[in-house]
């Protein structure tokens, strides 16, 4: 334990920079070439930074409004951290098996990674169809509230158009 901790003031008695590297650099912003996007108008005659020809400044394409943001959470957190989700009460446990809604802990969507040696009963709005397989193996159960949009793959979409020529 330090009981006698010197100031960095004088500590640094005698390094003349005080930790700042050459005198010169511990100014204003003027060793960075400026705060933020100072510095990027016209310079005279030198060759331009390359930066100025790409798509470096402004904003570019589209921004979908309402888009659809997938806040995912995988297997192996739930299975490493049951402990801590049962003491917060986001899960609760009935008869060895672990009740958790993942729609109020603020996840919409389970994946499959990691493996599974406890019983999960899960409500989720989405899942994939490996991690539903998971969990009914370790003899719990997936509840999906939310219904896919897509009525059938894209795979076979495109086996129809070429069978139906």
């Amino acid at each position: 334990m330090t009981v006698n901790k010197r100031k960095k003031n004088s500590r640094m008695h005698g390094s003349h920079t005080h930790g700042w590297g050459a005198k010169k650099k511990h100014r204003g912003a003027g060793h960075r070439g400026g705060r933020g996007n100072a510095g990027t108008g016209k310079r005279a005659d030198s060759k331009k930074p390359c930066i100025w020809a790409l798509d470096y400044f402004g904003k570019y394409g589209f921004k979908k409004k309402n888009a659809n943001i997938i806040k995912a959470i995988n297997i192996h957190y739930l299975e490493n951290h049951i402990n801590s989700l049962l003491n917060l009460k986001k899960a609760v446990e009935k008869s060895n098996v672990f009740i958790i809604d993942l729609s109020k802990m603020g996840f919409n969507k389970l994946l499959s990674k990691g493996l599974v040696s406890k019983k999960f009963n899960i409500t989720v709005d989405a899942a994939t169809a490996k991690a539903i397989e998971k969990i009914e193996k370790a003899g719990g159960s997936v509840k999906v509230t939310l219904k896919s949009n897509k009525s059938e793959s894209s795979k076979d979409k495109i086996m129809d158009l070429k069978d139906s020529k």
